[in-house]
């Protein structure tokens, strides 16, 4: 991948590149070699997350939830109340899944990861570059999910204004960093199935796809609001129903959860070696 980059001149035109422009377009530069090779597997790509939350729909939406009601404001069936939750699951398990095999097997197998790490540009270029791969991945996946969810609601404008796919980018920015962070640590694919066992399936069912948290106990609770993933659901939720209660602290607990990944992400770029 790192061989098929190609890096522009730092005189553009005549006129230097401001440092924040160098910045952006070496991060350009790094998504493009990882669009290489995703352009292939689009499809592959768009349908990997979706079976597992397409598998929660059928039992739980349909199944479970012919039998009782969302205890929203306005009746929403169990359906609707746990799409939102769907879409936020498989933005974080493709943007986190992708984004971890994507750098164990430049590091592990292909061993062109040293020649990426040899490149003259900024390591928060080298992270913000990997992470925009991921929320790539997790867009293709996402939108694969809204489109069930539109085809079950007939609801357009639900999920997909404005509002709604700003939570659902943060949220693929959280989880693509945390994956370019354990891509760059773990040591071999085994060590990847303990961070998914112990991180993302537990946050999977916590993270308040399947219920509302404030009904629950209050130890509980706290445990519930220290998942990433639950401001991302509650967020998406009042999005796409209701968002005269839309909780805008949700935006804010992301958005600091994605720079501190990008702050952590840099540092571990800068001194990594493979």
């Amino acid at each position: 991948m790192a061989s098929e980059l190609r890096l522009k001149p730092e005189v553009t035109s005549g006129r230097s590149r401001s440092p924040l422009s160098t910045l952006w377009e070496d991060s350009i530069t790094i998504l493009w070699g990882d669009w290489l090779d995703l352009r292939v597997r689009l499809v592959q790509v768009a349908a990997s997350g979706l079976v597992s939350p397409l598998i929660y729909i059928l039992a739980f939406g349909l199944g479970l939830g012919n039998t009782m009601r969302s205890g929203m404001d306005g009746g929403n069936s169990y359906l609707e109340f746990m799409l939102p939750g769907m879409v936020a699951l498989s933005s974080m398990t493709i943007c986190f899944a992708g984004t971890v095999f994507s750098i164990c097997g430049e590091r592990l197998f292909t061993k062109n990861f040293e020649e990426m790490l040899l490149l003259p540009i900024h390591p928060l270029s080298l992270y913000l570059g990997k992470m925009m791969a991921g929320i790539l991945r997790g867009l293709m996946t996402s939108g694969s999910v809204l489109l069930v969810a539109i085809l079950f609601t007939g609801k357009i404008w639900s999920f997909l204004n404005p509002l709604f796919l700003l939570v659902l980018l943060l949220n693929c920015a959280v989880f693509s960093g945390l994956g370019v962070l354990v891509g760059l640590t773990v040591k071999s694919l085994e060590s990847v199935g303990i961070y998914n066992n112990f991180i993302i399936v537990p946050m999977s069912f916590l993270g308040a796809t399947f219920f509302e948290p404030a009904q629950l106990p209050a130890a509980l609770k706290v445990v519930v609001y220290l998942l990433p993933l639950t401001y991302t659901s509650i967020g998406l939720r009042a999005a796409a129903y209701d968002m005269k209660q839309f909780p805008w602290y949700s935006l804010v607990v992301l958005a600091i959860a994605a720079l501190g990944l990008s702050f952590l992400g840099a540092r571990k770029f800068a001194n990594q070696q493979d």
